[in-house]
């Protein structure tokens, strides 16, 4: 038979190979442009999306920069007013009054007002929830009062009154401490509810527009200390701005149709969102602002991680940082930029874009590219079988031409072709096939020659075959003998044990038989009475002592008969010589029987402890089987682990055996010892036939290749081995309750 070499063109047809190239150019063209189309639509979105983030940027900026002027500039307008006596400090209702016009004009201001030194107080504004606004004032003794105020910014009637001291607030402090206008913290708490005064609870007024069916509103005062001429401090101006409002106006930007913009301070706590989700929370008693670590809304969160990952701490952000995240399987656009004034203000404000608000046209654009993509390899496709079909006729014909020779037609030849190559192709052909007519005879010759020589080799591995097998079965023989061998060295051992025990004893109890029938002799010559002579008697030989050990000696000798009773048995039922057919029996009694045989290989020996043996029997039923095979294979697996065992003198020896029934259909028996293990080639190879790791003269490597034989295909069973180094061995042996049904 000629050699055939795995070439490509025994796996791909011509026709394909003509046309994939002109498919892969025109689809490599077309796909080329759609991916430079997409990178750059991919880098117009970019763009787009920095100059929107940037934008979106700007207007927040623009946004916080009027919004938080005001507090400041009426701190500066308030303070001028008393510099130049429109506010007389003096009188608390002129004040009030000035201060309802300023509150009045701003919705956003919660409350406007002064403290000074000493303790008084005066302002207005709106903090109490269902009234518009209110009047303020604390006398200095630490009672404030809040009053109902007129269409014209009078008291109407008292409110409510409550303990209040200004001076040991932290913004007060805070701001005497720094000189100059500062801003508080920001605080979050819930809008006031009139419960103090009688008339307070009972008062039934509008909301006012603070509320907004809120419940609750963040704020920053800005306080700014005032002196006199002298510059003595006289007190502090402080105006509460709501910051409620700027979530309000980031919800109006349209950064994109997805975009959402959120600013933070530098300790991670929301100032506002442009989300659906609140950046309050109530715990207990207390109102608290999110964190971004533990926003509600999840892209926030993610925003956040991100930035843990990026930088150190928050503070680590002095300048403007542009990244991308992935939310929702989505890529994402990230700007943060810090927003400070000179007034202590220091927030971040995030700017996310979706790339998926961008994507639209530039999705289009790749369906329009994979439709031309199509196209082209259509038009390839046909192409190409257009060429192939012209350039493979001629070749197939050589083909056909090239089966029906190897089929024994040898008078083939094959016309020319248009195409040159083509032609010249089948010129040689047909030469090369008269030259295969011709050197056919002479093959025919070689065959005749090398089927003599096939018949010659075959009869000598016949010879071969004959030899091994015959050789095979003197090593079964002879491992048999073997097995035989340890059996009856194991039996001599252990009759010889309970002979030489029986023997020890014997002569003991004839003298204390000689001894007690003399003494019969003297109750027969001295009877009825006990004369002296006989209670000598009965004093020189203990007579209790000789009767009592009489009775432990004869049980002794009992013990010993009986050993030697069971080893015969156990010896018979290990052998089963009588019991060559199938025969159902107690798979622990062969067990035990094979143990019985190898006690002595069990014992203790000088340097190494005796061989405990952990029997964990199931409930077994009645087995057919072979019993005198099925007790060879049992005897040369223990043997082999009593074997893994020799080299163990430092830990413990033991071998378990486990036996179950699986499924109701199998016996199951498992022999596992703790010894020196094998590796994973030994331990594949533990069933081949001659295989052994034993010293020379110690084993013939057939034990485990007989007990394998007998548990598969004499039993129709299984048997499995598992092997770690320096833990142990285990091997699992299953064989039919029932052959017959096999």
């Amino acid at each position: 038979m000629p050699l055939r070499f795995p070439m490509l063109t025994d796996r791909v047809t011509l026709r394909l190979i003509l046309v994939v190239p002109f498919v892969l150019q025109i689809f490599a063209a077309v796909g080329l442009v759609g991916y430079l189309s997409f990178k750059n639509g991919q880098k117009a979105v970019n763009e787009l999306a920095n100059q929107l983030i940037d934008k979106a940027g700007q207007q927040v900026d623009e946004r916080l920069n009027t919004y938080l002027a005001l507090p400041v500039q009426l701190n500066n307008i308030n303070i001028d007013a008393i510099a130049n006596q429109e506010i007389n400090l003096n009188d608390a209702i002129s004040s009030e009054r000035y201060f309802w016009r300023q509150a009045k004009e701003f919705r956003n201001l919660n409350y406007i007002g002064y403290a000074l030194t000493d303790g008084r107080e005066a302002g207005a504004g709106h903090w109490v929830k269902g009234i518009d606004l209110l009047l303020y004032e604390n006398q200095g003794k630490g009672r404030a009062s809040d009053y109902l105020a007129d269409r014209q910014g009078k008291r109407a009637q008292l409110l409510q009154s409550y303990d209040y001291n200004p001076l040991t607030e932290p913004w007060y402090q805070e701001t005497i401490a720094a000189g100059k206008q500062i801003w508080s913290q920001i605080k979050a708490a819930p809008i006031t509810k009139v419960a103090v005064s009688d008339k307070g609870k009972t008062l039934k007024l509008p909301d006012n527009p603070l509320d907004g069916g809120i419940e609750y509103y963040i704020a920053v005062s800005a306080a700014a200390p005032f002196y006199d001429a002298n510059r003595k401090l006289l007190g502090v101006m402080s105006i509460d701005l709501t910051l409620t409002s700027i979530s309000d106006f980031l919800r109006q930007i349209q950064v994109s149709p997805s975009g959402q913009v959120f600013i933070i301070e530098r300790n991670g706590k929301l100032v506002g969102s442009s989300g659906q989700r609140p950046i309050l929370y109530r715990k207990q008693e207390q109102i608290d602002r999110y964190s971004i670590f533990d926003a509600p809304d999840r892209l926030i969160q993610i925003v956040g991680k991100d930035l843990q990952i990026q930088f150190p701490t928050l503070q680590a952000i002095q300048k403007e940082q542009d990244f991308n995240i992935f939310f929702n399987k989505q890529k994402q656009f990230v700007q943060i930029k810090p927003w400070r004034d000179k007034y202590g203000l220091d927030w971040l404000v995030v700017v996310v874009v979706p790339e998926s608000d961008f994507m639209s046209q530039i999705n289009a654009n790749n369906h329009t590219t994979m439709l031309l993509c199509i196209v082209a390899l259509m038009l390839a496709i046909v192409l190409g079988m257009y060429t192939s079909q012209w350039i493979t006729q001629p070749i197939l014909r050589l083909s056909q031409a090239a089966r029906a020779i190897a089929n024994g037609k040898l008078d083939q030849a094959v016309p020319g072709s248009n195409v040159q190559e083509l032609n010249n192709l089948a010129q040689t052909f047909n030469h090369m096939a008269q030259q295969l007519y011709e050197s056919f005879l002479k093959l025919a010759q070689t065959n005749e020659q090398l089927e003599q020589r096939v018949e010659e080799r075959t009869a000598e591995l016949k010879n071969t075959l004959q030899e091994l097998q015959q050789t095979q079965a003197r090593m079964i023989q002879s491992e048999k003998m073997s097995s035989l061998g340890q059996m009856v060295a194991g039996v001599a051992h252990e009759i010889n044990n309970s002979v030489n025990f029986i023997h020890g004893n014997v002569n003991f109890v004839s003298e204390y038989t000689q001894e007690l029938l003399e003494l019969v002799q003297l109750y027969q010559i001295e009877y009825p009475d006990a004369t002296a002579a006989i209670q000598e008697k009965i004093s020189d030989i203990d007579l209790d002592f000789v009767s009592e050990d009489l009775r432990k000696l004869l049980a002794s000798m009992q013990i010993g008969t009986e050993r030697i009773r069971e080893i015969v048995k156990s010896l018979r039922n290990f052998s089963r010589l009588d019991e060559a057919e199938i025969k159902e029996v107690d798979i622990h009694e062969g067990i035990e029987s094979t143990l019985l045989i190898l006690q002595h290989r069990l014992n203790p020996t000088t340097d190494a402890a005796a061989i405990a043996i952990i029997r964990e029997y199931g409930n077994l039923p009645i087995v057919e089987c072979y019993p005198g095979q099925l007790n060879q294979a049992l005897l040369n697996i223990f043997a082999n682990a009593i074997d893994a065992l020799e080299d163990i003198h430092h830990r413990s020896r033991q071998i378990t055996i486990r036996t179950t029934v699986i499924n109701t259909q199998f016996v199951q028996i498992a022999i596992a010892d703790n010894g020196i293990g094998m590796t994973e080639d030994i331990r594949q190879r533990i069933f081949d036939p001659f295989f052994t790791t034993k010293p020379v003269g110690k084993g013939t490597g057939m034990g485990m290749s007989i007990s394998y034989q007998i548990i598969t295909q004499t039993h129709h069973g299984k048997l499995d081995c598992y092997s770690t180094p320096n833990v142990g061995t285990e091997l699992l042996i299953q064989i039919p309750l029932r052959q017959m049904d096999l």
